[in-house]
């Protein structure tokens, strides 16, 4: 094991001992938010420090083993136990060095999702529609909720935009891998020809911000639009100006809502995504300083990078920030995602353990 790695480890094994001094004194139930903060940090640094201590006791057993080769009679015993804790010592090491990994404080948070309509035309709004169902199957196999904010529908079924709230643990640990452009070959219904043509669209997965406040909007920067709704929704939907059109002026992101029943619903919803978008657009300056340093294959935030193909005359979906592909079209636009979604999560893994090894944080 690494030096830096073991100097860490350490580090936690005191700490964790500290907590337990601290949380066993009578003053711990003083301060009850201290108190559930420190509780939870010594649950995080439990299973850590346990596994650390299993691999300094395998370390040990290889110690008292090798010193007892010397004992003829107990030789062959000696070289049993020492070639089961070679044999242990690896496989530890690379568990506590998955969780030594940071960890992505937004992976247990609800999802804003956005699918746009780009290049094709009416064929890439029918893909839209197609992406949207593809990612609402998959929420309804995960027993997640899909709230549909905002949606703006092509002439012939698709959309040119839809926004979602897919609400669920571990949503965006999920979908986080999904931002980027996705590129649809097919032969469109409307091609009399028969056709392959080709389209695209763009997927944007956002964390929800806990709270607005955690996002900062001062409303002297917001600009505020009311506007008749457009479309299907009822007897209401052209004699109110029920739809919103919010404008954050530093950053100029532009949100409109018109699905919900009322302006204050409509706004509601459109405050939450702008704060996502917000702070999407925070942590993606962030992700593209670091990429400037070091090259991320899987989490670059790069929106304009085509992730994915869907090839529908040969029934394959290749992910080709992996180079992954996958003859099982019609399941993975029904929402089996889970091999899609956990070979993402795999790279990304492999891509934090070599940065670890390299000895970064």
């Amino acid at each position: 094991m690494k030096q830096s790695i073991r100097d860490k480890l350490e580090h936690l094994r005191s700490r964790l001992d500290e907590l337990d001094r601290t949380l066993a004194s009578a003053e711990a139930t003083r301060d009850l938010d201290q108190y559930r903060r420190l509780t939870r940090e010594h649950a995080e640094l439990g299973p850590v420090v346990a596994l650390y201590r299993s691999w300094l006791q395998t370390e040990a057993d290889l110690h008292s083993a090798q010193e007892m080769l010397a004992d003829p009679e107990m030789r062959e015993l000696a070289e049993a136990e020492a070639k089961a804790a070679r044999e242990r010592l690896p496989a530890l090491e690379t568990e506590l060095q998955k969780q030594l990994l940071p960890k992505d404080p937004n992976d247990e948070r609800n999802v804003i999702l956005e699918v746009r309509a780009g290049t094709g035309g009416e064929e890439s709004a029918l893909f839209a529609g197609s992406l949207f169902r593809m990612y609402s199957r998959f929420a309804e196999r995960q027993r997640w909720q899909v709230e549909v904010l905002s949606s703006s529908e092509s002439d012939l079924g698709g959309y040119r935009e839809v926004i979602a709230r897919i609400v669920g643990h571990g949503a965006y640990s999920r979908l986080k891998f999904e931002s980027g452009g996705h590129r649809v070959q097919r032969v469109p219904e409307t091609e009399a020809q028969g056709r392959i043509h080709t389209s695209a669209c763009t997927v944007a997965v956002m964390p929800e911000a806990d709270e607005l406040a955690e996002v900062q909007i001062n409303p002297a920067d917001l600009r505020i639009d009311t506007f008749r709704a457009s479309g299907a929704g009822g007897q209401h939907i052209n004699k109110t100006d029920s739809a919103v059109r919010l404008t954050h002026l530093p950053t100029g992101i532009v949100v409109e809502c018109q699905d919900g029943r009322s302006q204050h619903q409509n706004k509601a919803q459109a405050l939450r995504v702008l704060a996502a978008r917000i702070n999407d657009a925070q942590q993606r300056a962030a992700q593209a300083k670091e990429a400037a340093q070091r090259k991320s294959l899987i989490g670059s935030g790069d929106r304009s990078e085509r992730i994915r193909t869907y090839n529908f005359p040969q029934g394959r979906v290749t992910d080709h920030r992996i180079n992954l592909t996958l003859y099982r079209i019609d399941a993975i636009m029904d929402g089996d995602l889970d091999e899609l979604v956990g070979a993402l999560a795999t790279e990304h893994q492999a891509e934090q353990l070599a940065q670890l090894a390299e000895g970064g944080e």
